[in-house]
């Protein structure tokens, strides 16, 4: 089992395989990105972006066969029963790794369509894969500092007007909207200056999920609610290269959308502002909960 070799040599060769199958899938991405984009012809372009969904969800198989060759991982998941890989989904998760993202795109892949996260600007510029997202129509926001935006608030403006633009090219596709709630990942200090009511959990940050929401309309077939858990503890990215994650835990749970949040105008309408805010806070408390079973059940390690 190539899981047994030892770490001086497997972490090396994995380093090797994913830069392999990075360059071997964004080769392909590029070209057919370039044509998608000189070729204004609609049918052409949704031809296009089909390849481009494939050729990323075979990015991801690959990427999830090493996990399966290269770790001993064992994924815990309940809750995938019902989902489709041609519905259209927001995907709500709270977050506490980097490895976070790769899970779900491993967990997920070809059983909902292809998510999307809301990308920082800056993330653009990383090799390879700035580009990747940007050819895969990955939204990105600038993300202003509260600092900022108390000094110039017309910039808040523009992540609403980055965000509709996005869900516009979504519309007609399958499509998973990805959104990190919390915003950053779960660290006790975080925790601790938020004052979070939750014991496991940052406070939920309800603006973005609120103007995908107003954007996409009755689009959007339902809320895919993931809770993400590490029995073993919150692992980083060398962990995972170097097979130090014993267990993930995953929880999905499909929820039905409101439909008075649909017409919800969280920028102007205070009642619905507070509407959808005690609507997402229901959601975290039930996740803090289940969090909370896991542990005591020492399924997880307490906080």
């Amino acid at each position: 089992m190539l899981a047994s070799i030892p770490g001086f040599l497997r972490i090396p060769l994995v380093v090797v395989l994913i830069v392999l199958s990075t360059i071997g899938h964004t080769t392909p991405l590029f070209v057919v990105a370039f044509l998608k984009w000189i070729v204004p012809i609609p049918g052409f372009r949704a031809v296009c972006a089909v390849v481009l969904v494939r050729l990323a969800e075979g990015w991801i198989g690959v990427n999830s066969r090493l996990i399966d060759l290269f770790t001993r991982t064992r994924f815990r998941i309940e809750g995938l029963q019902g989902l489709q890989p041609g519905g259209h989904y927001l995907v709500l998760s709270n977050h506490q790794s980097w490895v976070d993202i790769i899970f779900m795109q491993k967990v997920f892949n070809r059983r909902i369509p292809f998510m999307r996260f809301f990308l920082k600007r800056q993330l653009i510029w990383v090799p390879l894969l700035g580009l990747a997202w940007w050819a895969l129509d990955f939204p990105f926001m600038n993300r202003y500092s509260r600092k900022v935006l108390s000094k110039h608030p017309e910039l808040a403006a523009k992540d609403v007007i980055a965000t509709r633009k996005a869900c516009e090219k979504f519309k007609g596709m399958p499509v998973s909207i990805m959104n990190f709630v919390e915003g950053t990942r779960f660290t006790e200090d975080k925790h601790a200056r938020q004052g979070s009511p939750y014991a496991r959990l940052l406070r939920p940050k309800a603006g973005g999920v609120a103007f995908v929401l107003d954007a996409m309309g009755s689009a959007l077939h339902s809320v895919v609610d993931v809770t993400i858990a590490y029995p073993a503890g919150t692992p980083t990215l060398m962990d995972l290269i170097a097979g130090r994650i014993p267990e993930v835990y995953f929880h999905v749970r499909e929820r039905e959308i409101p439909p008075e949040l649909l017409q919800c105008d969280y920028e102007k309408d205070s009642a619905s502002r507070v509407r959808f805010q005690r609507w997402l806070n229901e959601i975290w408390a039930d996740k803090d909960a289940l969090l909370a079973s896991l542990a005591l059940e020492g399924k997880i390690a307490c906080p």
